[in-house]
């Protein structure tokens, strides 16, 4: 969290992955909200406290829901979220010949199905997801480019999302017409505990994009470990010259630590040091690419 560059938000932040900076993520703004309401660092007002931060996609406005000090929920509205390119063909090694949806939900997304993997969006299958979504971002940053239209800057794939599970079985089954959503976004080699609320925003796009979804649907977003969000498709607009949706997403964060950093003027590092690559492999192409 940083001091904002605009008057009209409370704060800024930048989110940081280890593979790079990202323009947004829906899960970071509730968890900053959160942060930033029980620490006392922005003022609580209960029963609700509106929240403005800037990120790199936009202001993004929230509302926090208190009691007794706490951030019981936080509810934000995303940024205008579009579909770049639906049943997009890729040769994925290892997998073969499917196609992905990419959409933007404040990053850029590589939506496929599970069921185009092989693959159940099951806790056991956690490795086989991260896998297949590795190969399948591998294949896409190398043959799809992205741009936005108003934010040139944003020009790169952010993360893949594989959706769908209808497993009446499992936990939150993916069944749009019912109004549930399931999905693990897969990044820099790990599944997000999250829901993702960029990814589900992307997906709302998509959904709209198909006549599946429409202005006033509210649905319910698990992940891989039935974490839940609550998605809305608040509104329609345009982004360039796209038609784009107003997604809102709602859920809950916890301040599970702090941690305080501060520069020895002995230490002879103090500004830090720079090496070859320790990272790995993967993380180091995604570097090269910028």
């Amino acid at each position: 969290m940083f001091p904002s560059t605009d008057p009209q938000a409370d704060a800024g932040f930048i989110v940081l992955q280890a593979d790079r900076a990202h323009a947004m993520s829906g899960s970071n703004t509730i968890c900053v909200v959160t942060a930033l309401l029980e620490t006392g660092t922005v003022a609580m007002r209960e029963p609700e406290t509106v929240v403005v931060l800037e990120t790199a996609a936009g202001l993004v406005r929230a509302t926090a829901s208190c009691r007794d000090g706490r951030c019981e929920r936080v509810t934000f509205d995303g940024v205008p979220s579009f579909v770049e390119a639906l049943d997009v063909p890729l040769d994925v090694p290892g997998v073969g010949a499917i196609t992905v949806d990419i959409a933007y939900g404040g990053c850029y997304y590589v939506l496929v199905d599970a069921a185009k993997l092989g693959l159940r969006l099951t806790r056991a299958a956690a490795r086989d997801i991260v896998e297949a979504a590795t190969a399948v971002s591998g294949a896409a940053r190398a043959s799809i480019v992205v741009r936005h239209p108003t934010v040139p800057e944003i020009d790169f794939l952010s993360y893949v999302m594989v959706v769908g599970d209808d497993d009446v079985m499992v936990v939150g089954d993916d069944d749009p017409s019912a109004r549930r959503l399931r999905g693990a976004t897969v990044l820099s080699g790990r599944v997000d505990r999250s829901p993702c609320g960029t990814g589900n925003a992307a997906r709302l796009a998509c959904l709209a994009a198909r006549g599946i979804a429409h202005e006033g649907d509210r649905f319910v977003a698990t992940s891989l470990i039935d974490s839940e969000f609550v998605v809305e498709l608040i509104g329609t607009t345009t982004v360039g010259d796209r038609p784009a949706v107003l997604p809102r997403i709602s859920g809950r964060g916890w301040v599970v630590g702090t941690r305080t950093a501060a520069i020895d003027a002995t230490d002879p590092y103090q500004r830090g040091f720079v090496l070859s690559d320790v990272w790995g492999t993967e993380i180091a192409e995604i570097a090269d690419r910028g």
